[in-house]
């Protein structure tokens, strides 16, 4: 058990270019599988963390692990978002979220070289939680939208609403603003280790 909540991590990394390859095919079948490669990963999030806890198992490579994981999947799925309609999902919200990652995992790089760890807040997970709940309902109406007859006529009527656009441009702002925190909560993390 000491090493399956890190397996667990990679095994999201590694899941990560199968779902998105799968899903930028844009074939029913093949999305459907997709989605089904990306329940799998984000379910691997609650589990390497739980078994962590469980068994006491937390170590620093995991403390960072766990977060980078999750960015790969998180960043890969907002990627093939305007594959299915750049009008519903236009790239500046995304961009947004993408480069708040990116920043966030500089900061985590930079406070390991350092020899400081830097904890995944609280409102970090819930921002994760958050995008990836939106990511599924996105990613899933992506392959409904491509169906044959009613069904797929209706989840286009359903994207045509702008419902998932709104949701998109909430997630980028909770997600810019757990990045405002990080940097807020760890100005003197960094301080310490510059002297």
């Amino acid at each position: 058990m000491r090493y399956l909540p890190n397996a667990l991590s990679l095994s999201r990394v590694v899941l990560t270019p199968v779902f998105f390859v799968l899903y930028m095919m844009e074939d029913p079948i093949w999305r459907s599988i997709s989605l089904v490669v990306y329940t799998i990963a984000a379910l691997t999030d609650y589990f390497d963390g739980h078994y962590a806890r469980k068994y006491g198992v937390e170590s620093s490579l995991g403390i960072f692990l766990d977060p980078l994981a999750d960015k790969i999947l998180t960043i890969a799925a907002f990627c093939v978002l305007p594959v299915i309609e750049p009008g519903i999902f236009p790239w500046w919200p995304i961009l947004l979220i993408v480069g708040r990652d990116i920043f966030v995992t500089g900061m985590r790089v930079l406070a390991d070289q350092r020899g400081m760890v830097m904890k995944t807040s609280y409102s970090a997970k819930v921002k994760t939680f958050i995008q990836m709940g939106f990511l599924y309902v996105a990613l899933l109406s992506g392959f409904l939208a491509t169906l044959p007859m009613v069904l797929g006529e209706w989840t286009r009527v359903f994207l045509d609403w702008g419902v998932l656009t709104w949701l998109l441009y909430v997630v980028a702002l909770v997600t810019v603003y757990t990045g405002l925190e990080y940097v807020n909560d760890n100005r003197g993390l960094f301080r310490r280790g510059r002297a």
